[in-house]
């Protein structure tokens, strides 16, 4: 927040705005690549943006004391850091919004850089059945003691199954060392860019050989198809593999380098998928197809049908790129030919979720939100409460493909996406009989982000 804006009026602002929305809500209720987003052009980003919980902030200011089994060897302790920064970033209401970029990937991470430390003592890179499950348990109860979303294996589709092995035959770290070359894949994902790792897939390639190797030895035990080849099912056992590496990796490096390691990998995958849900677009289809007869009416239903995107998740600036993509496919298949994004002014932040946006009670709009493409986690102060980055000065437009862009791979496309924002905002949210309200206070010079 700009040191120049006095407290008391910051404050002022935010208590008018609450108000407001209280009335409304009873009324109504450096690039390698092409596509490789950029860092942002006027350094780091700040500050973070706060968004404010409902107070008390009763889940981090008094934190309960979680009943745990005693039936878990994992080293919790060693890893409080991360389970901080879980509980944050899978704080209560926000878990589901910003359960595919940050909450997630980071209970992910937590999960394998547990085991892969317990590995230390154990010898084993992964749980057996039982302590699976009172491992989990115990892990749920900190995080939500924490303040953390108490259906966050749902929300994850976390199983007592993913500490486990699976179908993958080797568990053992002296076993698994004897069968990788360690010293290979340690160097190749000791250090990764985030940025270059997506299209380079440098560590990507390292930890796939590592498990094609050791899923190997599954037809080696059951002497299928030959000795050294995969059974049928080899994608599953691969996959299943590749979690045994990563524990090892994890095992190797210290947490917070483990972490950064770890949630870079995943965000190569976050940012390639779409995660909303497009409804049916016959009403678009009627109103916008073949020549466009109506240019008002098109752009009405057309805003109609973005308006329930907007109500779903917070996602990356990629991933809206590919959002847009993925809906201009849908609507070529409807008839739709026409630049309807150029026509009707659709810009990549019509994709993440909206929030009303003001500059000091003077004007009052909506704004989508989209967060950075680099790997991110929410902050938490005892005055601003939850924070994280979040972009909203960018009007990147939404590109209309054509047949080429449609078949390009997301390392060959045309268009800059800055990986961070280079100008960011205040905000804070309110939570209110089922509605939420993301409140946009812009108390900094809005500058472009676009290089």
């Amino acid at each position: 927040m700009d040191e120049g804006v006095p407290l008391s009026r910051l404050t002022s602002t935010v208590v008018l705005l609450l108000l407001l929305l209280l009335l409304l809500s009873f009324e109504g209720c450096n690039s390698l690549e092409p596509l490789l987003p950029d860092l942002s052009p006027n350094a780091a980003p700040q500050p973070f943006l706060p968004i404010l919980a409902p107070s008390p902030l009763t889940p981090f200011t008094n934190s309960t004391i979680p009943r745990l089994s005693g039936e878990c060897a994992l080293n919790f302790t060693a890893a409080e850091s991360m389970m901080s920064v879980t509980s944050i970033d899978c704080w209560g209401f926000f878990a589901p919004l910003l359960a595919n970029v940050m909450c997630c990937p980071q209970l992910e991470a937590t999960l394998t850089i547990l085991i892969g430390q317990a590995s230390k003592a154990s010898n084993m890179l992964a749980l057996s059945g039982s302590a699976s499950k009172y491992c989990l348990s115990d892990i749920e109860q900190i995080l939500i003691g924490q303040g953390a979303a108490e259906n966050l294996r749902r929300i994850c589709s976390i199983h007592p199954s993913n500490l486990t092995k699976r179908s993958c035959p080797v568990s053992d770290v002296e076993e698994f060392e004897k069968s990788v070359e360690s010293e290979k894949l340690l160097a190749a994902c000791r250090n990764i860019d985030p940025v270059k790792e997506c299209c380079e897939q440098v560590c990507h390639n390292a930890i796939s050989e590592a498990a094609e190797k050791i899923a190997a030895k599954t037809s080696q035990v059951l002497t299928l198809n030959g000795p050294g080849t995969l059974p049928m099912n080899s994608s599953t056992v691969v996959h299943d593999c590749k979690n045994i590496v990563l524990r090892w990796l994890a095992s190797k490096l210290d947490p917070s380098r483990a972490k950064e390691v770890l949630r870079g990998l995943t965000n190569c995958k976050v940012n390639k998928v779409c995660p909303l849900v497009f409804p049916d677009m016959k009403h678009v289809a009627k109103e916008c197809s073949n020549t466009v007869r109506n240019q008002t009416e098109c752009c009405q239903a057309m805003e109609s049908y973005v308006s329930h995107l907007q109500k779903q998740s917070l996602i990356t600036n990629l991933q809206a790129l590919d959002c847009s993509t993925m809906l201009a496919m849908k609507l070529l298949k409807s008839n739709i030919t026409s630049d309807i994004y150029s026509l009707c002014h659709i810009t990549l932040k019509d994709f993440s979720l909206q929030g009303l946006i003001t500059q000091f009670m003077i004007t009052i709009e909506e704004s989508g939100c989209l967060l950075p493409s680099l790997p991110s986690d929410a902050t938490f102060d005892q005055s601003s409460g939850i924070s994280f980055i979040c972009d909203l000065n960018d009007n990147i437009a939404a590109p209309w493909p054509t047949s080429s862009q449609l078949s390009a791979s997301s390392c060959n496309k045309t268009i800059k996406i800055p990986a961070l924002p280079a100008a960011a905002s205040a905000q804070s949210g309110l939570y209110h009989r089922g509605v939420f309200f993301l409140v946009l206070l812009l108390t900094s010079t809005v500058t472009a982000v676009l290089s």
